[in-house]
């Protein structure tokens, strides 16, 4: 019997305790590692200036998506959605298959055409808020919390959010603790070892 009893303490590795920490689960930021030559992140992964792009951390596995840019400064800037094919250092995105972004002038472009456009008097300014659901099919745009009525699709695989910035322009992203509430259906990003 106390060899049974001291083989049961010894599977818990650490004495008997039974404890298993658990692990914490990263918060969605922009990625250092994915972004372009001459990108500044600060702000705890939070704000991006300098110039190129940067995509987030976490790819949008979930079915229904939703993140939100502040524009702190304007200049050229440009957000969606990416690959990890995509090329952070050219600017603007939107140029191939691998990026679909709402641009500082309203266009939405996706491999160097044109998909939609804001309405000539909702170009977003400097301290509005941009919001984005995308749904694995659809991006949809959001100027302040008010739906835009801009769908554009056409970019394949796994995507991940992405902002650029040059000419001075600086964004910050939110992930969570959202200025605006998220659409029906929408919520804010979620890691894969979330979803199951």
């Amino acid at each position: 019997m106390a060899a049974l009893f001291s083989c049961c303490l010894g599977c818990c590795g650490d004495g008997g305790s039974g404890h298993v920490p658990l692990k914490e689960m990263p918060a969605v930021q922009l990625d250092t590692h994915h972004m372009g030559t001459d990108v500044v992140i600060v702000k705890s992964g939070r704000r991006i200036c300098g110039t190129g792009g940067c995509l987030a951390n976490a790819p949008l596995h979930q079915n229904k998506s939703y993140f939100e840019f502040k524009i702190q400064s304007t200049g050229v800037w440009g957000v969606g959605v990416a690959t990890q094919k995509a090329n952070l250092n050219q600017i603007p995105m939107g140029r191939d298959m691998h990026s679909l972004v709402l641009r500082h002038d309203g266009s939405v472009y996706h491999n160097n055409e044109e998909k939609n456009r804001l309405p000539a008097n909702s170009l977003p300014q400097e301290g509005d808020i941009v919001g984005i659901t995308y749904d694995h099919v659809e991006m949809n745009l959001y100027l302040n919390g008010k739906n835009m009525l801009c769908p554009a699709s056409g970019i394949r695989g796994t995507v991940l959010p992405v902002v650029y910035v040059d000419d001075s322009a600086i964004l910050d992203c939110q992930f969570s603790d959202f200025y605006h509430t998220p659409p029906a259906g929408f919520e804010k990003i979620l890691f894969e070892q979330q979803i199951f």
